[in-house]
């Protein structure tokens, strides 16, 4: 399923983190959570990565 989705911002692909539970978008520098194993792909819920 990770080959589907992509980052709402930079529609770039993303990568699994599976230790943080994330989706990362490299591209935005954002971090998408995972919840109840469920991606959560609003950029409001991202963290903001360094």
């Amino acid at each position: 399923m990770l080959e589907s989705l992509v980052c709402p911002v930079s529609n770039a692909i993303l990568t699994y983190d599976a230790a943080a539970q994330e989706l990362i978008s490299k591209a935005a520098h954002l971090a998408f959570p995972i919840r109840n194993g469920i991606p959560v792909m609003l950029v409001s819920e991202a963290r903001a990565l360094e």
